[in-house]
């Protein structure tokens, strides 16, 4: 299991799982939020403690909506806005895995999409190359 804090320690998710590989993307939301993201399903995560949400303004239906700690303000993770869970089914959230522990970490593959180019459809194209992480 591997447990992520929020910087007053108010906030948790905990994992059940390592993620598959992080994303580190370089779109507007990703950057200002602070985040390298984790994909789960949301069965394999609990979060614990009072957050606060964000979805996009600059975009006519955003899908996630980013959580942080209504304390310290630290992003931990984002859901599923409900028009995109009813549209694809409730079936991924994401986790901030800077809040990991580096050496939980070892081993995953951190890739950097080109989300600032991303139209929405279709796959990532990717700004560099993966690396493995440790």
């Amino acid at each position: 299991m591997i447990e992520l804090t929020c910087l007053c320690g108010q906030l948790r998710v905990q994992l059940a799982k390592r993620p598959d590989y992080i994303h580190e993307c370089n779109c507007t939301l990703c950057r200002k939020t602070g985040a390298r993201w984790g994909y789960f399903h949301p069965s394999e995560a609990s979060v614990t403690g009072a957050s606060k949400g964000y979805s996009r303004t600059d975009k006519s239906d955003p899908a996630a909506e980013v959580r942080f700690c209504e304390s310290c303000g630290v992003t931990t993770h984002f859901i599923l806005t409900a028009d995109a869970a009813e549209k694809f089914g409730n079936t991924m959230m994401g986790a901030n895995m800077l809040l990991a522990e580096e050496a939980d970490l070892a081993g995953v593959e951190l890739r950097y999409p080109d989300g600032q180019a991303w139209s929405g459809d279709g796959e990532f194209a990717y700004v560099r190359e993966a690396r493995i992480l440790g």
